[in-house]
């Protein structure tokens, strides 16, 4: 048995040289190192997100058409009249046929019938 310890033993690779330093956790270069990866990464993942949800309003703006039902920014359900350059008129009451102005960009979305706007909204 101690044959197999000698021969493995003799095996191991021997400890390496000198190397150069590592960065060690105590290096003030080393902690400002991570916070430059840190900030850059939180800057890449925002603007890519920034850019995702841009075209996704942009196609919900062109895609906007007479008779969709919206939910306004403001909490007001519709169903939309008419669509301009940058307007939006929505029916909102069905009795009195009362009709209100928006700007493209207060509406939040367009409600389709498979929605559920109570799971949506949590």
């Amino acid at each position: 048995m101690s044959s197999w310890l000698a021969v493995i033993a003799q095996a191991a690779p021997a400890a390496p040289g000198p190397t150069t330093p590592s960065p060690q956790p105590g290096n003030p270069f080393f902690f400002l190192a991570i916070m430059i990866a840190l900030v850059a990464f939180m800057l890449l993942t925002s603007r890519s997100q920034r850019k995702r949800e841009k075209r996704q309003r942009d196609q919900m703006y062109a895609s906007m058409a007479k008779n969709d039902r919206v939910l306004t920014v403001g909490g007001v359900f519709g169903t939309i009249i008419s669509v301009k350059d940058n307007e939006v008129v929505v029916k909102v009451d069905e009795s009195t046929n009362t009709k209100m102005t928006f700007l493209k960009s207060a509406i939040q979305r367009i409600i389709t019938d498979d929605q559920d706007l109570s799971k949506e909204n949590r």
